[in-house]
């Protein structure tokens, strides 16, 4: 078994930036209680533990992807109102989660995204499953994480955003 410690090159390019941006992610949510990672600080209805769980999923979908194929993600153009529903919850901390869960859950698929980046062909290419916002037919695997890393980022620039507008704490400066 390959370790993401024993990885170089771009591998360890591609991890150093995943690990980068998960770190700024989660590190918004540092000392905040389950109700403040509930809360929304803006016009939009995301929350830092809602984003978390977002991310996870992305990750978590994403990773599946470059294993099984389009088969591994729902096709967009079929769901129904009951899964839209169902994918709203998951930029939500519910009731009955907790932010200490969330992150734990991120934290494993986040080990699993990594032994697969340290192990993956990076350019198998999969077809991409069916939804409008896809102009390609097909993503290597270089691309899909580099797409996690870019969702990743995007995500943690949103959660500095509602943790400052939370209580003025910010990520960096």
């Amino acid at each position: 078994m390959t370790t993401t410690e024993t990885v170089t090159g771009e591998r360890a390019d591609l991890l150093a930036m995943l690990a980068k941006h998960r770190f700024f992610l989660t590190f918004t949510t540092r000392g905040l209680t389950d109700d403040q990672a509930r809360q929304r600080t803006t016009k939009s209805e995301l929350c830092l533990g809602g984003l978390i769980k977002h991310v996870t999923s992305v990750e978590r979908n994403w990773a599946t992807f470059i294993v099984e194929g389009a088969s591994a993600m729902p096709n967009f153009e079929e769901m129904t109102e009951a899964d839209f529903a169902q994918r709203e919850n998951e930029f939500k901390l519910l009731p009955d989660e907790t932010l200490a869960g969330v992150i734990a859950e991120y934290e494993a698929v986040a080990r699993r995204t990594d032994e697969l980046v340290a192990t993956v062909d990076l350019d198998v290419a999969r077809e991409l499953p069916k939804a409008p916002w896809f102009t390609d037919t097909a993503w290597s695997a270089r691309r899909v994480i580099m797409h996690i890393i870019a969702e990743t980022a995007q995500h943690a620039g949103h959660a500095d955003i509602i943790r400052e507008s939370l209580d003025g704490q910010k990520s960096m400066g």
